[in-house]
C-alpha cells in the first residue's frame, strides 16, 4: 500500500503499482464472479472484468426483459454466461450484488438460499449491510462480505476503463470468513478498472455516498444551477445567456481546470474580476449552505433517507414517479436551452467523443 498525504492527513491507498492486474488475475484464477443485476453498475463492472480476463457470469431475472436483452446484446450467452439469479449464485464464488438498493432486499432470500460456504458476497454500496434491520440482508457467517464502490456512474466506470484512466474506488471488508477477504476484494477492485482504491467501512461509505449524491454531486448542484438560472431569467437575460453562464461554462471550461489542477488553479486562470468576486462570495455560499449539509448528514445518519428509499423505490409506481420527475427536468426551460446549446457544439468534437466511447453502456449509479 502507498501512504499518501491528503491535505495533512495520511491515508493508505492501493494503486495498480502495489496490486497489479497480473496479481488480480492470479488471485481470481479459480474464482467465478457472478454479477447479479445488469442495469446500473452491472454492465460496466462485468464487461471490464471480462475484458481483463476474469471468469464472469451474469445473473439477471428474465422478468426485467430490458436488462436481460441488454445483456444478450452485450455478448452474454443464455445458459453459458447468462443465467437466472439463483443459478448464477450457485455457479459463482464471488457474488456481486449489483441490483438497486431497493431490489437487494427483494432478491436476498433467493441469494442467501444459494450461497455456499467460502463464497464472497460483494457490494458496491454499503446500504444493505449498514441498514440490515430495514433491508433484512444479514449474511451467513461462513462467507466473506466485501465492498468495492466506484466513485462514478456505471457509464463512467466503463468509459474510464476504455480510455485507460480508471476510476477511483473505495473498498472495505465487513466479514472475513476465509482469511482471504481483503485479497479478493482488492483483486476485484483492480479487475473492474479502479485507478486506485482507498480504505473505508460499509457504514462510512453509505454515509458519504448518500450525502454526496443528495448534495454536491447531484441534488445541490441541480438546485443551485436552477436558482441562478431563474434569477438571470427574472432579470431579463435570454435562455441562451442564462444557460451558458450557469451550466455550459462550468461543464465545458471551468470544471476541467479544477479537474486538471485544483480550484486555486482554476481561479488563477480566470480574470481578476472573476477571482475577486469568487473569493468574496465563496465564504457567503459556504456559510449559507453549511446548515443544509448538516441537516442532510443527520438525515442520512438517522436512517431517514434509507427508510424513504426502501419505501418509495420499492413501490409499484416508482418508475412512473421517476419518469414524471425526470420529465419535469427535461422539459424545463433551462434544460431545453441546454439541449439547444449542446446542439450548437462543433459536430467534429461530438463525433470524436461518440467514436471513442462506442459500445459503452451504463446508466447512473445506485
Amino acid at each position: 500500500m502507498a501512504i499518501i498525504d491528503f491535505g495533512g492527513e495520511k491515508e493508505k491507498v492501493v494503486t495498480r503499482k502495489e496490486f497489479s492486474l497480473a496479481k488480480a488475475r492470479k488471485v481470481l484464477k479459480k474464482e467465478v464472479v457472478a454479477v447479479i443485476g445488469y442495469g446500473v453498475q452491472g454492465p460496466a463492472q462485468a464487461l471490464n472484468m471480462k475484458d481483463n480476463g476474469i471468469h464472469v457470469i451474469i445473473g439477471q431475472s428474465k422478468e426485467y426483459k430490458k436488462d436481460w436483452d441488454r445483456a444478450v446484446k452485450d455478448g452474454w450467452i443464455p445458459g453459458k454466461t447468462l443465467f437466472p439469479i439463483e443459478e448464477a449464485v450457485r455457479r459463482g464464488t464471488i457474488i456481486q450484488m449489483l441490483v438497486s438498493d431497493a431490489a437487494q432486499r427483494i432478491i436476498w432470500p433467493v441469494v442467501k438460499q444459494n450461497l455456499k460456504p467460502g463464497d464472497a458476497l460483494y457490494f458496491s454500496h454499503g446500504f444493505s449491510i449498514t441498514y440490515k434491520e430495514e433491508t433484512g440482508v444479514i449474511p451467513p457467517k461462513d462467507v466473506d462480505v466485501i465492498l468495492v464502490a466506484p466513485k462514478g456512474s456505471g457509464l463512467n466506470v466503463r468509459r474510464n476503463f476504455l480510455s485507460g484512466a480508471g476510476i477511483n474506488s473505495s473498498y472495505g471488508v465487513f466479514q472475513d470468513a476465509t482469511g482471504r477477504a481483503e485479497e479478493r476484494c482488492l483483486a476485484v477492485g483492480i479487475a473492474i478498472g479502479s485507478g486506485y482504491l482507498f480504505l473505508t467501512t460499509f457504514l462510512k461509505e453509505v454515509y458519504s455516498d448518500l450525502t454526496g449524491e443528495r448534495g454536491v454531486l447531484m441534488g445541490a448542484l441541480a438546485g443551485l444551477m436552477q436558482a441562478q438560472y431563474d434569477v438571470l431569467r427574472k432579470n431579463g437575460h435570454s435562455p441562451s445567456e442564462a444557460f451558458n453562464e450557469t451550466v455550459e461554462e462550468l461543464t465545458q471550461s471551468l470544471i476541467r481546470l479544477v479537474d486538471e489542477n485544483g480550484m486555486d488553479w482554476m481561479y488563477s486562470n480566470c480574470s481578476v474580476t472573476a477571482q475577486h468576486g469568487a473569493l468574496k462570495w465563496r465564504p457567503i455560499f459556504h456559510q449559507a449552505n453549511l446548515p443544509v449539509f448538516e441537516k442532510l448528514y443527520e438525515s442520512v445518519k438517522s436512517g431517514q433517507e434509507t427508510r424513504e428509499v426502501i419505501q418509495d423505490c420499492g413501490g409499484k409506481d416508482y418508475q412512473e414517479y421517476l419518469a414524471k420527475k425526470l420529465a419535469e427536468i427535461h422539459d424545463s426551460e433551462m434544460w431545453k436551452a441546454g439541449a439547444a446549446v449542446r446542439a450548437l457544439r462543433p459536430k467534429e468534437k461530438a463525433k470524436a467523443i461518440s467514436k471513442k466511447i462506442k459500445g459503452v453502456s451504463g446508466r447512473g449509479q445506485n
